[in-house]
């Protein structure tokens, strides 16, 4: 069901991105997976908080996690599309895809951390 959950906002998020910026380059998998990555940090941050901060389940922080944020991010898409933009000799696009995807989705988990944090 999570999963269900997640890879539809993945479509739609992906979507959305490239009626945005386009489809030359896959910003639409970077923004799911950075997105993802932020809302990661927020779940596994707010694990974190004190037990009576909890507005919800410990079971539905874990649906949230692995189900829908599991079917949401899409590491296979990228690993595929750093792959064809090899294939394709664009080399350059395949590693600012890594770059952007790795460096923005580590920011992305301590951003969510911060901010639970901070509260």
């Amino acid at each position: 069901m999570g999963g269900a959950i997640g890879s539809i906002g993945r479509i739609g998020m992906t979507d959305l991105v490239s009626k945005w910026l386009g489809n030359g380059f896959p910003f639409g998998t970077v923004m799911v997976n950075v997105t993802g990555a932020i809302l990661m940090g927020l779940l596994a941050g707010y694990g974190e908080s004190e037990p009576g901060k909890l507005i919800f389940a410990p079971g539905a922080r874990t649906f949230l996690m692995i189900g829908v944020l599991g079917g949401y991010t899409t590491f296979s898409s990228f690993s595929l599309q750093t792959f064809l933009l090899i294939e394709q000799g664009n080399l350059m696009g395949a590693f600012l895809n890594v770059l952007l995807s790795v460096l923005l989705c580590v920011l992305g988990i301590w951003l969510g951390f911060s901010v639970i944090r901070a509260f």
